[in-house]
């Protein structure tokens, strides 16, 4: 009987974590003046272009970012026990999808060229799924070195800008329109 229970308790409270929404926060205190300076000589020595980002936005991209390498993660150790079933399930999160394709056109509305290079990404992932799916583990390696290479590309060339409200509609001006997609969070 208990053999029984354990698991649906589980799966219960998996299931209502992942519907809890996170309490709101107070926002941070404003930055002291000797930390800005700080930030802004960061800023000023960091010549990657930005994304602006509204901060939801940012933080949002933050956690699919920490989500993406704990799929790479996950496709190492699957493929090191011959798991292509584990591969194939890894690879299908950081795959293409319309989801993806909205979130990143979204994301890239105010930096041309951030779309495209991140799509780029999900496209390459795409094909660490299918040399899965042939069970083929030299390809996987070698679809997973392509895969990363437009990780380190990406991150070398973007960086996170967080905006308020009117430097998001500002940046996103010119942004052609997206299909069933708001400019705001």
């Amino acid at each position: 009987m208990m053999r029984l229970v354990a698991p649906l308790l589980l799966a219960a409270s998996l299931a209502a974590c992942e519907e809890a929404t996170p309490p709101a926060s107070a926002p941070p205190a404003p930055a002291p003046p000797a930390e800005l300076a700080a930030q802004r000589s960061l800023d000023a020595m960091d010549q990657r272009r930005p994304v602006p980002l509204l901060p939801v936005m940012a933080h949002h991209q933050k956690e699919n970012m920490r989500d993406h390498l704990a799929a790479v993660e996950e496709i190492v150790a699957a493929l090191a026990s011959d798991d292509f079933a584990g591969v194939e399930r890894a690879a299908a999160r950081i795959g293409s999808s319309p989801g993806m394709s909205q979130m990143c056109t979204h994301m890239g509305a105010g930096a041309p060229g951030f779309t495209e290079q991140a799509l780029g990404f999900h496209r390459a992932a795409d094909r660490i799924l299918e040399a899965a799916r042939e069970r083929n583990r030299a390809r996987v390696l070698t679809e997973l070195g392509a895969t990363l290479t437009t990780c380190t590309a990406c991150h070398a060339a973007w960086k996170q800008q967080v905006v308020d409200e009117a430097g998001w509609q500002k940046a996103t001006a010119s942004a052609p329109p997206q299909p069933g997609a708001r400019h705001a969070p």
